[in-house]
């Protein structure tokens, strides 16, 4: 035993660990650790194991770590339903695709000798699946050369969950066009193209669901099921007779209406078990000999689970009957405590545990512990947060451990390591996966991308993670970024859709059509036009097609051939021409002009951008790049960002305002409401925390003598920034040396603010950001005269918005504010009319009083609104 209570397994211990045959506990095991040692216990064993993580971010975060740990080893997922008990609505297609594609795989049998891991979460192993025949059943392949009848084919998305589309993008989805079949398997990277000659099936092909374009020649396809309810005749019999027998007359009841007409509703997977004679469990899909590792806390998940289980089951069982909700009994559709102990108790298993604790003879203590957090060192201006991680990675080393830094992305690793080249800590490598680090030399740091929330450290090993140093993070690897075109997919189009060809005008988008060109089969775009003529255009060529960009209704089709649209295009181009006479006079008077180049401080910008919580979006660095070089150009900026709310341009323009006020500048944000000043003060005044920077408000709403304070500081030079309204443009407020002025929101000034805007932009830098830019700053950035950055990539685990339209549900509408309100999240209640308001108020105290609630609404005098907001 060491002296600090912690020392490594010994040899015997470790080959017990992953060959002992009943339940072991391991203790001192903390996050990122299990999955070390879970890596070191599958390649010993060979075969299947399994872990099950406590909740779907576990689920995650520990794959990215078992994939360092062993690169080699393939992983499965099984993930849990994304959706609520007794919910309206059932899992998402990608999610039910994951789950039955993970099933056929188990079902289909695993090389004994090859080693594999199945990651799974305690709510996805409690819960009952369809059985082993079921799923091995449901399978359909084609070859090419094979007849394929389409009738069975269509028959066959029908009853395993494919959803129809126009053009295929998603999984789960299949479009028929004549002899041309389109489906995305979900056990597929990308859709496929099925193309017959007859009933023949000629050609199977790859396809990208962006462009739509062919990618590879394929012999065969296999098609697994997408939904875990199977529509075929004798499921829906199972189910009619399944729901009088447990519910009893129908009465009208949609779901019972729906699945006997052979239709899909909603939420029907909350009826699974009346589809199958008999449910099983993931434990009957595994083979023989699997080991089961159990994640930290993962007892205590299924437990909650549970308690929400039988909550919403009662909640069910007590709403009104109108809503015709009738629920399952949670034995039905999930594993008893007595059961999943049962089950478990049949197989080996491996109990995780950060703490030191025994619990009896079936105990291995692994000897890691949590490492350091920089917790003080981050909240002393006095100590420098890197140099106090050098100095400790020091002293790691020299105690004989070998030290790794865990960032998140690539990106995030380099920039740490720069930080700390820069403290003292000189060349530190970079190595892409354990076998690597460990072939190193122990006496040296490395860097390595291991997404961890916290370190660890046993008696050799030392890893300090990226949130150890910066404090919490929600950095993930952001997705590659895409061309962008006006037009750059076929997806994007519906048909009817009117488009502009740049050589023929005005035409009707009709769809995709596969043509037969020189022995060939080629997908192309057909287009209508005036005189019913059609244009097959090429989908590579897709990009001379833009949108018509006002509304469709009368609008004339051009006529190919015709003179009318050479016609339009000459007196555009002549308008344009003038237009671009003024806008190039501006744009030469500004280039006349010259400013100081500002240049940001050499290492502490880099210290300041890596105290943002976040991974960095591709387009939030070029847009922080754009900028960088217009204020080291020595001539005024005038850019505008332009992008989704939530997508970071907030902090681009924080860092635009850190470099320019580390010069000694002074910069002004303007915001158009008090509410919105308020929240960037915030913002501004946490970011800026520990610099040298003083932040002050100025709007309506601060106190007088405050006000005034800032607007002398401002006279004086000692305020580097101020936050507000259109008050900072008063004549009242005078700058000693204004370097930037960052502008949010500028389609909500009124003219005489943006007047004075264009005063300040001849001589100071000027930040325009904006969701919905007016059409004359549009037009400018567009044309060159203002620079323009675009974020279009959507922040990291920003997830999708999904939509429902469902009868008015009491029990929803509780349980989805309970959600939100336990999430720390809120939530907006829309009615229609003013005059529901009282009702839904009611509704509100009587349901739901957990929560409290404002009423706001478009009658209400202004500052009643901005007071309501201010409190929501």
């Amino acid at each position: 035993m060491a002296a600090d209570g912690f020392r490594a397994p010994t040899q015997a211990e470790t080959r017990r660990i992953a060959q002992d045959p009943g339940r072991l506990d391991l203790i001192g095991a903390p996050e990122g650790f299990d999955a070390l040692v879970m890596a070191d216990i599958v390649k010993a064993r060979g075969g299947l194991t399994v872990f099950v993580a406590r909740d779907g971010s576990r689920l995650s975060a520990f794959i990215d770590a078992f994939r360092f740990f062993a690169p080699g080893v393939e992983v499965m997922q099984f993930p849990s339903w994304d959706c609520l008990p007794y919910d309206r609505i059932g899992p998402s297609a990608g999610v039910a695709a994951q789950r039955m594609t993970t099933l056929a795989r188990l079902a289909q049998g695993l090389d004994a000798k090859k080693a594999a891991l199945l990651v799974s979460t305690m709510p996805a192993m409690i819960q009952r699946v369809p059985p082993r025949e079921a799923v091995t059943g449901a399978t359909y392949s084609a070859k090419v050369g094979h007849v394929v009848e389409i009738a069975v084919l269509e028959r066959y998305f029908a009853i395993n969950g494919y959803q129809r589309a126009s053009t295929v993008s998603e999984r789960g989805e299949f479009a028929i066009r004549g002899g041309v079949i389109d489906v995305f398997p979900p056990n597929a990277e990308e859709p496929v193209r099925l193309d017959l000659f007859g009933d023949t099936l000629e050609s199977i092909r790859g396809f990208d669901p962006e462009t739509q374009r062919s990618t590879r020649q394929l012999k065969d396809v296999t098609l697994l099921p997408v939904s875990e309810v199977l529509l075929d005749k004798d499921g829906i019999a199972r189910f009619r007779r399944g729901y009088v027998e447990t519910f009893g007359a129908p009465g009208g009841d949609p779901l019972y209406e729906t699945v006997s007409g052979g239709g899909r509703r909603a939420g029907m997977e909350h009826w699974l078990p009346l589809f199958y004679p008999a449910m099983a469990t993931v434990f009957d899909y595994l083979p023989d000999g699997t080991l089961i590792g159990v994640d930290h806390l993962a007892d205590q998940a299924r437990e909650e689970r549970m308690a929400m289980i039988a909550d919403a089951h009662d909640a069910r069982a007590q709403a009104d009957r109108k809503v015709h909700y009738h629920p399952l009994d949670p034995d039905k559709l999930y594993l008893t405590a007595e059961e999943w102990r049962a089950r478990l108790a049949e197989r080996a298993s491996r109990r995780f545990s950060a703490f030191q604790e025994a619990e009896g003879e079936m105990v291995v203590d692994l000897g890691a512990r949590q490492g350091r957090a920089f917790v003080a060192e981050r909240q002393q201006d006095s100590v420098n947060l890197f140099e106090a991680t050098a100095d400790h990675a020091r002293k790691l080393a020299s105690a004989g451990k070998r030290v790794l830094f865990a960032s998140w992305t690539e990106g995030s690793s380099e920039r740490l390591g720069v930080m700390l080249n820069d403290h003292g800590l000189k060349d530190i490598a970079f190595a892409p996966y354990w076998d690597a680090a460990k072939a190193a030399d122990p006496r040296k740091p490395q860097r390595v991308v291991l997404p961890l929330e916290s370190g660890f450290e046993t008696e050799t090993l030392a890893v300090i993670s990226e949130t150890d140093i910066l404090g919490d993070r929600l950095a993930r690897p952001r997705r590659r970024r895409r061309a962008s075109n006006f037009l750059a997919e076929a997806s994007s189009l519906t048909p009817g859709d009117l488009v502009v060809h740049i050589d023929h005008g005005i035409g009707r988008y009709d769809g995709l059509k596969t043509l037969d060109v020189q022995g060939a089969p080629h997908d192309c775009l057909e287009l209508q036009y005036g005189g019913e003529a059609k244009l097959y255009l090429p989908v590579e060529n897709i990009d001379l097609l833009t949108r018509y960009g006002a509304e469709g209704e009368g609008v004339m089709l051009d006529r190919l051939g015709g003179a009318a649209w050479q016609a339009r295009k000459a007196r555009a181009k002549e308008r344009l021409r003038e237009m671009a006479e003024g806008l190039i006079r501006i744009a030469a008077e500004r280039a006349l002009k010259s400013t100081d180049p500002v240049e940001p401080p050499h290492g502490v910008f880099d210290e300041f951008c890596a105290r943002f919580p976040y991974e960095e979006t591709e387009d939030q660095l070029a847009a922080i790049h754009d900028i960088l070089e217009d204020l080291a150009a020595g001539r005024p900026m005038d850019r505008l960002i332009c992008g989704d709310v939530g997508f970071g341009k907030t902090e681009v323009a924080l860092r635009a305002a850190f470099v320019v006020a580390m010069t000694g500048q002074q910069v002004a944000i303007v915001a158009p409401t008090t509410l919105l000043a308020r929240q960037h003060y915030k913002t501004f005044t946490d970011r800026f925390q520990g610099w040298p920077i003083k932040v002050r408000r100025l709007s309506r709403l601060v106190p007088a003598k405050e006000a005034a304070e800032t607007r002398e500081g401002l006279n004086r030079g000692e305020i580097e920034v101020v936050v507000g309204t259109h008050a900072v443009l008063s004549k009242q407020v005078g700058f000693k040396d204004l370097g930037l002025v960052i502008v949010d929101e500028e389609q909500h000034f009124g003219v005489k603010h943006k007047e004075k805007l264009k005063e300040l932009r001849a001589d100071v830098h000027m930040l325009t950001l904006t969701a919905t830019p007016i059409p004359r700053t549009l037009q400018m950035a567009l044309s060159g005269i203002r620079e323009m950055s675009i974020i279009a990539t959507p922040p990291v685990d920003r997830l999708a918005v999904r939509t429902y339209i469902t009868p008015f549900d009491p029990v929803v509408i509780r349980e989805a504010l309970l959600r939100e309100k336990y999430r720390g999240g809120q939530a907006y209640y829309v009615a229609p009319r003013i005059s529901d308001l009282a009702e839904l108020e009611r509704f509100l105290r009587e349901q739901v009083p957990e929560v409290r609630f404002v009423v706001g609404h478009g009658q209400m005098a202004p500052t009643q609104i901005e007071e309501v907001m201010t409190a929501f």
